[in-house]
């Protein structure tokens, strides 16, 4: 491999270094997420003592969906943050794509100024758009994977306190 990873990124120009940013905070939120989520799963039971008690001091003609509301706002709080992932998640390839067009533009851009008698002149540009196509697939794909992964997991956690709480009560 004659061309290293940095020689990519610079090739790739701002739309990759913004795709890194984005990167970079993706997976801080997720790994965040992670930390939280695994603790909350720990902290299971202390949520649905939680929702226990909340029970008895409303009154004792609760009312199910009640409980589920309190449920619901304690899940909320965890999903807190992964809307940004689904975001960069979705906006990723577009940024690719811009990238892509900036990329392709260029390549015309050189045609017209100097012909067609040198590829490289044309090559530049289409190597710039395919690397930032790229860029946006490699930030995109693990970002959509790593959103529904957690989801399912929130999900799951919201499942299992609701099914302990109402054997419960």
């Amino acid at each position: 491999m004659g061309i290293d990873l940095m020689s990519y990124i610079d090739r790739g120009g701002v739309i990759v270094y913004i795709l890194i940013f984005l990167n970079i905070i993706g997976f801080t939120i997720m790994f965040w997420k992670l930390v939280v989520i695994l603790s909350s799963r720990a902290g299971k039971e202390k949520i649905v003592q939680d929702i226990l008690a909340f029970v008895k001091t409303t009154n004792s003609s609760f009312e199910k969906e009640s409980v589920e509301n309190v449920i619901n706002r304690r899940i909320r709080k965890l999903e807190f943050g992964l809307n940004t992932v689904k975001i960069i998640a979705s906006i990723a390839p577009l940024l690719g794509l811009l990238g892509t067009v900036i990329g392709v533009l260029n390549s015309f851009d050189s045609i017209t100024k100097s012909g067609l008698g040198d590829p490289a002149v044309f090559s530049s540009g289409i190597s710039v758009a395919l690397i930032t196509t790229v860029a946006g697939l490699i930030v995109a794909i693990p970002h959509y994977i790593g959103y529904n992964y957690i989801v399912g997991i929130l999900d799951d956690i919201e499942l299992k306190i609701q099914k302990e709480v109402l054997k419960r009560i």
